[in-house]
């Protein structure tokens, strides 16, 4: 029911038990504009007080002691123009506030009858009416009513401060067309000579012909006698012997044994661990079938099962996967699986496998033809030693991604400046770097 255009001032009746929920209605009301003419108990109160009060609106908190008290109230409440807002009283009791805020702007819609529950500063905006046909056209301003601004401007102007700062270059125009341009930049002919111009100036000297044999346009088929003497210089070179070319003593040379010493001792190191296995395969699967320099895998495994390691990888890497045995030496365009106790040291042919009791050393690769890769799992020992290696200019790379289930070591040379990326990625770039072409040349 709506409020009476008389009492603009709703009249509320509250019927509770003293306690909590009563006091959360009160303070409700009290922030919701209204005029309490009954606050009282419903099971003390009798239905003559509730009528002689005279309310438009009864709260009540419901609850199970005062349903006799209720039924014995019924003629009284059920009144004409007599409106009935009900609320859990164990609900009211627990109200506390942006809840109780909230449930008291319901409660004041209700009473005064508006549909406006926002908290102030968030009402409704007016909803837009669309309406059929071309929309009006907006007012012209009026020549008489700018006119005053525009004379206050132009007086202005002049004391405005100008940028001293800058000048721009004298060689600088304003913009030309595109055909103006395209002029500007064919060459320039000279003018045609007047007759009396080629009078005075001098026959052209006729130019020496050429003495070299690489002028082809001389050459004639024909095998004719000439009465021309022929030219002393070039009699002198034909005259001179060709040196002899000694054939007897030719031999292939050794490009292994040419090769620099440091070269021959470079290598490509991968360092993993913890979720080592997907990434050195995925690793080990984009590279090309052809490196200059050997791969070699150090990656702790529980039990030192590197049989089943090298089985594995075999099977996904387009380059052979064997087993370093001490003693024997790195091959390029292969990968060496290393045990716990295998290193390497180096040699005037190359890298060679030896029993090791802390393992690989990476310190004793050949820092300018080495690369070093640390995937997931990597050693935080090995962070130091690798970043030694890349400042004395070896090429050093850590994953990222979300396959690097343990990135500390890896992160750690990341964020020193190294080669950032997926194992997929940093197979390609080693492939730029130290992969072999079709005829077995470095790229």
């Amino acid at each position: 029911m709506s409020v009476s255009d008389l009492d603009p001032v709703p009249a509320v009746a509250l019927l509770a038990r003293p306690g909590a929920a009563r006091e959360r209605l009160r303070e409700a009301l009290a922030h919701a504009d209204v005029q309490i003419v009954l606050e009282d108990d419903p099971i003390t109160l009798e239905p003559q007080a509730l009528q002689d009060a005279r309310p438009q609106f009864v709260v009540i908190a419901l609850e199970a002691a005062i349903e006799d008290a209720l039924e014995r109230l019924e003629p009284a409440l059920s009144a004409p123009g007599l409106t009935l807002v009900f609320d859990e009283a164990e609900l009211a009791a627990r109200r506390d506030g942006w809840e109780a805020q909230r449930w008291g702007r319901h409660l004041a819609a209700k009473l005064h009858g508006h549909q406006q529950v926002l908290p102030p500063g968030a009402e409704d905006e007016p909803a837009l009416q669309l309406e059929p046909g071309r929309p009006s056209t907006p007012p012209v301003p009026k020549e008489a009513a700018l006119q005053p601004h525009l004379e206050q401007a132009r007086s202005w102007a002049d004391d405005v401060p100008a940028d001293g700062l800058y000048s721009p270059p004298a060689h600088l125009h304003e913009p030309i067309a595109l055909e103006q341009a395209l002029a500007a930049l064919q060459p320039v002919l000279a003018e045609t000579a007047t007759p009396a111009d080629a009078a005075a100036a001098p026959p052209p000297v006729p130019a020496a012909p050429p003495t070299a044999f690489t002028d082809h346009t001389a050459w004639s088929l024909v095998d004719e006698a000439s009465d021309a003497p022929a030219d002393p210089r070039v009699a002198a070179t034909v005259a001179a012997p060709e040196p002899a070319f000694d054939t007897e003593h030719l031999s292939l040379v050794d490009l292994d044994a040419a090769a620099p010493a440091g070269s021959r001792a470079g290598a490509l190191l991968v360092l993993a661990g913890i979720g080592g296995p997907d990434a050195l395969r995925r690793l080990l699967a984009a590279l090309p079938s052809g490196l200059a320099v050997p791969v070699l895998v150090h990656m702790r495994l529980d039990g030192g099962r590197y049989g089943n390691l090298v089985k594995q990888m075999a099977r996904v890497s387009p380059l052979p996967v064997q087993l370093a045995e001490a003693g024997q030496r790195a091959t390029a365009g292969e990968v060496h699986v290393l045990a716990d106790d295998i290193g390497v040291h180096a040699a005037a042919d190359g890298l060679y496998f030896q029993t090791e009791a802390q393992g690989i050393s990476i310190a004793a690769l050949s820092a300018e033809h080495s690369a070093l890769v640390l995937l997931s799992g990597a050693d935080l020992a090995h962070v130091g030693p690798a970043l030694d290696l890349a400042a004395a200019g070896a090429w050093v790379a850590g994953q990222v991604g979300e396959g690097c289930y343990d990135p500390a070591a890896a992160t750690a040379v990341v964020a020193a400046g190294m080669v950032a990326g997926e194992p997929q990625e940093l197979a390609q770039v080693i492939a730029a770097r130290w992969g072999l072409d079709d005829d077995g040349d470095a790229a």
